[in-house]
């Protein structure tokens, strides 16, 4: 990619001309070439150039956007980009959009409780304090997720009003290899981009080679029910639904899906016409109580007490937001309808995962409160 160099070139003209001028005149007192002082003279001035330099990257939305050559200073654009970038470089964000719970920084660095929230510039609140941002001194934006139409225009928009560079990096379940090689690039973070990359694609294609085994025939009907009644189901075919879709029959087909995190509102006499062999609920739904309430008593999946409740730390693995926690749910997930479609070990996975993500290391005593709803009984 091209790099330009900024400055004003009759101002640098007169500082060379004046360090001439004051090298000569040492040169004149104490009868040396001055060559030392030259060098000194240009360092200044050579730093400052490097950084101002900036260069043209091509987000995912096909945006040719002029950034910093170097970038220290990051800022998410949201909750989903938050969370992807607590994962790649933690210690260049200068935001955060959401405060971080006491239970989610445990996974984190004490001190990212001390940045500045600033809110979510798309999505339902679209409550970003622009002044905030612009405060905290961000050299560029990073928004991800998925694309849409008119997406575009909101971040040309938003870069506008922020006068700060703002980038897009698209983030399916199925590609982020290269959006961790895209945010490597664009942080000079090559290394760090291919680990997560390649951690993300080796998931990603076990579990597919895995469910490309099992017939459609075969696959676990599955209710993901979420509220504090469990009336809200996430429906097939919706972008918060994906991991599901995957590996699993989606009992909730609607019209309409909805693309919220929250899902679509459903009866409970619908959920027993889908009759789904496996539910799983989602946190502060009613998982605890639901075995014993008798509305719920001919569903086969409580009958059979084959439901569960998703972990749902440092976020929900299977949804809300739909980011890289996603890949986290799906090994989960498909082992949890399969079991003896996998050789490795639960634990092991979800250890491993943490460790690369989040460079946590979970004690037998996390791994035992993170799943104590999440297995078989």
């Amino acid at each position: 990619m091209k790099t330009t160099r900024t400055g004003v070139w009759r101002k640098r003209i007169a500082t060379v001309a004046c360090a001439a001028v004051l090298c000569c005149g040492l040169a004149a007192l104490a009868g040396c070439s001055g060559g030392d002082q030259k060098e000194e003279s240009k360092a200044p001035e050579q730093t400052q150039t490097d950084q101002a330099a900036t260069r043209t990257f091509t987000d995912s939305a096909g945006r040719e956007v002029e950034v910093p050559a170097q970038i220290d200073k990051i800022a998410p654009s949201g909750h989903t980009a938050m969370q992807v970038l607590l994962t790649m470089a933690p210690d260049k964000l200068v935001s955060l959009s959401q405060e971080l719970s006491t239970d989610q920084l445990k996974y984190f660095d004490s001190k990212l409780a001390d940045l500045p929230i600033t809110g979510a510039a798309f999505g339902a609140k679209g409550d970003m304090n622009k002044e905030s941002v612009a405060a905290a001194g961000p050299q560029v934006v990073i928004d991800t997720g998925e694309y849409k139409d008119g997406l575009k225009e909101d971040l040309d928009n938003l870069q506008s009003q922020l006068g700060i560079p703002v980038v897009f990096i698209e983030t399916p379940l199925d590609g982020y290899d290269k959006s961790y090689e895209m945010l490597g690039d664009l942080l000079g973070m090559e290394d760090r981009g291919k680990e997560l990359g390649d951690y993300c694609k080796n998931a990603y294609d076990e579990v597919k080679t895995a469910m490309a085994a099992i017939p459609e025939s075969e696959r676990v009907n599955v209710a993901y029910l979420m509220g504090d009644s469990g009336l809200n189901a996430i429906a097939k075919t919706s972008y918060q639904g994906t991991v599901i879709d995957m590996c699993a029959n989606n009992v909730v087909q609607l019209e309409k899906a909805s693309g919220s995190g929250a899902g679509n509102e459903i009866s409970l006499e619908q959920i027993a016409v889908w009759n789904p062999n496996l539910i799983v609920f989602g946190t502060k739904s009613i998982y605890s109580t639901v075995g014993d309430d008798a509305a719920w008593a001919g569903i086969s999946a409580i009958e059979s007490k084959n439901y569960y409740e998703v972990p749902s730390e440092p976020w929900c693995w299977l949804n809300n937001p739909p980011t890289v926690n996603q890949i986290m749910g799906l090994q989960w997930f498909s082992r949890l309808c399969y079991p003896d479609k996998f050789d490795n070990d639960m634990q092991d996975v979800v250890t491993s995962y943490y460790k690369t993500f989040y460079n946590y290391d979970l004690s037998q005593a996390d791994y035992d409160k993170l799943m104590s709803t999440a297995l078989p009984r």
